[in-house]
């Protein structure tokens, strides 16, 4: 247990995958702060860590392999499994989610006028996620290819070449999911009221599987792809300088 508690929750996840499950019960977030301790984690929102520990180590006991072994992919497939699967989500999801929103705002906020203020904090989300996009997919991950692809090219460009960009996408992802964070807040834990319509129900459920994909999302990024992508190039400036 205490091995446990000190570790970090990116560290956690990283080690099994099925953990993720268990903090986003509890509300821990492992992405944007993913480099604290569980103890430290648990503190902060006063929870058991008896309780959590037990959980987590039922989950981990299991010994249950993740589908997509994300540690032992190449940099480059991470990037395309990211941009494939969580940039997707991104796009199919945004629009419909923001239309439903839109909707449920205009006939419905009169009684609910936290319906605003949330159509207002997703209008925020889309704008900065299609950007951050954008500039993960044209900027940072074609960077990150080609460190890959060609290290001795990389041994002259300073270590800014990649850690501007890796700094700016960490600073989005936590700009994204403290927006996410106020829609929780918001929405009671995405909880409809008694009275909601139809659309209403089905986009509250789709916003919180929104904030689980890209907890996931952030978690591959932060955690895995960027440290990995610095790490080698470090590597190659090292080895140019020997």
């Amino acid at each position: 247990m205490d091995q446990l508690l000190s570790k970090t929750l990116a560290q956690i996840v990283n080690e099994n995958h099925q953990a993720a499950s268990v903090f986003e019960k509890y509300g821990l977030d492992f992405c944007c702060k993913g480099k604290r301790s569980l103890q430290i984690a648990c503190d902060e929102k006063e929870l058991s860590t008896t309780e959590v520990t037990s959980e987590l180590e039922s989950v981990i006991n299991k010994d249950v392999k993740p589908v997509v072994d994300f540690d032992n992919m190449s940099l480059t497939e991470l990037a395309n499994y990211i941009v494939a699967t969580h940039h997707g989500y991104v796009r199919q999801e945004v629009p419909l989610i923001f239309g439903y929103l839109q909707k449920i705002a205009s006939k419905h906020g009169d009684r609910h006028p936290e319906l605003h203020k949330i159509f207002e904090s997703f209008s925020a989300v889309k704008e900065e996620l299609m950007s951050h996009m954008h500039k993960e997919e044209f900027v940072l991950f074609p960077r990150i290819a080609g460190l890959e692809k060609a290290k001795e090219r990389y041994d002259s460009l300073s270590l800014g070449y990649l850690l501007g960009p890796v700094s700016m996408m960490e600073h989005e992802h936590e700009h994204v999911g403290n927006l996410l964070e106020v829609i929780k807040l918001l929405s009671n834990n995405y909880t409809p009221p008694a009275d909601a319509c139809t659309t209403y129900r089905l986009v509250f459920a789709a916003l919180k599987s929104f904030e689980t994909d890209l907890h996931q999302h952030i978690h591959l990024e932060n955690n895995i792809l960027f440290p990995k992508t610095l790490k080698l190039f470090r590597q190659v400036k090292e080895t140019a300088l020997n």
